[in-house]
């Protein structure tokens, strides 16, 4: 029977090498996070459109992003890139597609319920007032969605932390990929896997504790 075998002594030696993983996955996340809330934001409101073409064309954009796996997209857009356009996607700008069209999918219809969500008295208000139907949305509709969403758009950063673990397969040095670096340096995956997964675990409560601070400030603003 074999017993498990620690060695972390040949792995500390390598721990700021994974560290240094950090800034590459944090650039993933947030650029992809950005893409992922402005497309977002996009989709969800031809999601409530009442031009029936374009309610299905985003339902459409929706079901193919939400029902692929992201590493499938990943790779269709990163290996894919040079047969179908002619052009090699470099490796950053292709998990910055990948992971931002996806994170999109989600995000509108985390939008498009926090817009229902909103008192359709306020809208009415605001149009009887004269307020057009842009000004309202930017000014009024949207600013109250979002305070009332923000735990679930704080849920899909955290998820989306999580699953940029997968860029390693396209050669991107983050985390993973430089702790599955340092395994095949060291003839031992266990520890420095590990490793990766306690900076994972501390990043993940960071953006938790960031996320409570938040939503207690925007509840102390009402």
């Amino acid at each position: 029977m074999n017993r498990l075998n620690l060695d972390f002594e040949r792995i500390i030696p390598s721990i700021p090498y994974i560290l240094e993983g950090i800034p590459t996955t944090l650039q993933v996340v947030v650029v992809a996070a950005i893409i992922g809330f402005v497309l977002g934001i996009v989709l969800s409101i031809l999601k409530i459109s009442k031009i029936k073409p374009l309610n299905w064309l985003a339902d459409f954009y929706t079901s193919i992003f939400r029902g692929t796996p992201l590493v499938l997209q990943l790779m269709l857009i990163y290996f894919g890139s040079p047969q179908m356009l002619g052009i090699q996607i470099e490796a950053y700008e292709a998990a910055f597609l990948a992971f931002g069209l996806n994170s999109a999918a989600y995000i509108s219809e985390i939008i498009r319920g926090g817009i229902l969500a909103v008192d359709k008295g306020q809208r009415e208000a605001a149009l009887a007032l004269g307020v057009s139907e842009s000004s309202m949305m930017l000014n009024i509709i949207l600013p109250q969605a979002i305070k009332n969403i923000l735990p679930a758009l704080m849920n899909e950063l955290i998820s989306l932390t999580k699953e940029s673990a997968v860029v390693t397969i396209i050669g991107l040095a983050d985390i993973m990929r430089r702790a599955y670096i340092v395994g095949g340096q060291t003839f031992k995956f266990f520890e420095p896997i590990l490793v990766a997964g306690l900076i994972y675990y501390v990043m993940i409560m960071i953006l938790t504790l960031f996320g409570k601070l938040l939503e207690r400030r925007m509840r102390r603003s009402d």
